[in-house]
């Protein structure tokens, strides 16, 4: 083997420590402790972070080759426009999303569980499906909010301007969480009414957020189970990351419900990737590891959104893409 591809090799091997090392900065605050354009000592940087000198520095000269920080003189250290994205107050800061995986780094661990067997590698780590296990764990509960808000905060702008909701009078979000988005879409949409629907934990949370954005009355929070039922009322059902999460079998389950509620003109619309033929490299199919180990779900083509519509009792219509890795794929009961 050619050392060109060995040194290859070797560097993706280590970019385990690269991303580990990105939710470990993320979870300490360091990226807070520096301001562009005022580098800071690592003396200082450990001290207020509250971590072993020489071993931050390490990290930081680490993360600094691969555009996170830059090392100045003697030692300091500022921002590069990626790590100023972990920054705390960053307009659509990271910080959170890393932070969650720092809490479920770990699952990683179950990526060859995942490739033997079909299952979630998560389960086999942490001794119970993902969102089993958030629930188990209050306090998970907000950080998990704060981190897919973070992974979603563009996306949902991009979904706005791409995809036109005109003449939709009540949206359901299935599967709302925080509320987060729904928010967004009535206020881009002031005549448009919500439902938001999802477990009980999480709709109490989604209730905080409405209140907060003055929608609370324009928006119905309604708490359950989208494996058990999906309310009427809508004319439009949106599900945003929710279908990647699950298999097939699950999501023609979910997506049966959804065809029992919704009115014979309605729209079903899927924010997902729809991962590209060939051996391009896209971020569809970096999702779709994750997928794979932590809820056992997939990134589709195309193809396989047709064909799991289709036996779901609905047909796709269009594919909408955005600016971002996600597309909206609209469909109709068939």
């Amino acid at each position: 083997m050619a050392q060109q591809e060995t040194e290859q090799l070797n560097r993706i091997l280590n970019g385990a420590a690269l991303s580990r090392a990105v939710c470990t900065i993320a979870e300490l605050g360091v990226a807070d402790l520096v301001q562009s354009g005022k580098p800071q000592p690592i003396e200082y940087l450990a001290k207020a972070s509250k971590t072993h000198e020489p071993s931050l520095y390490r990290i930081l000269r680490f993360l600094a080759s691969h555009g996170l920080f830059r090392e100045t003189e003697n030692r300091h250290f500022d921002h590069t426009p990626l790590s100023a994205a972990l920054r705390t107050d960053a307009p659509g800061s990271f910080r959170a999303g890393a932070q969650m995986f720092h809490h479920i780094f770990a699952g990683w661990d179950g990526l060859h569980h995942s490739i033997q067997t079909g299952e979630p590698g998560f389960n086999k780590v942490f001794g119970a499906p993902i969102f089993d296990y958030i629930q188990a764990h209050p306090e998970m509960g907000p950080i998990f909010d704060a981190g897919m808000t973070s992974f979603n905060c563009h996306e949902t702008t991009a979904m706005l301007d791409a995809y036109d909701f005109t003449g939709i009078n009540v949206l359901a979000d299935i599967g709302g969480g925080n509320g987060s988005l729904i928010s967004a879409v009535l206020t881009r949409y002031p005549n448009m009414k919500g439902i938001l629907y999802d477990l009980g934990h999480v709709g109490e949370r989604a209730k905080e957020k409405l209140r907060a954005a003055g929608l609370a009355e324009r928006c119905t929070v309604i708490e359950g189970s989208f494996f058990e039922s999906i309310p009427a009322g809508a004319d439009a059902y949106l599900f945003r990351h929710i279908i990647h999460d699950w298999t097939d079998e699950q999501c023609t389950r979910i997506l049966g419900h959804c065809r029992k509620a919704i009115p014979a003109n309605g729209k079903l619309l899927i924010v997902d990737c729809v991962v590209p033929p060939g051996n391009t490299s896209c971020p569809s199919k970096d999702m779709d590891m994750i997928m794979l180990t932590f809820p056992g779900g997939q990134e589709r083509t195309e193809a396989q959104f047709r064909s799991l519509l289709k036996a779901s009792g609905f047909e796709l219509k269009t594919i909408t893409p955005t600016t971002t890795m996600i597309h909206v794929v609209e469909a109709r009961p068939a």
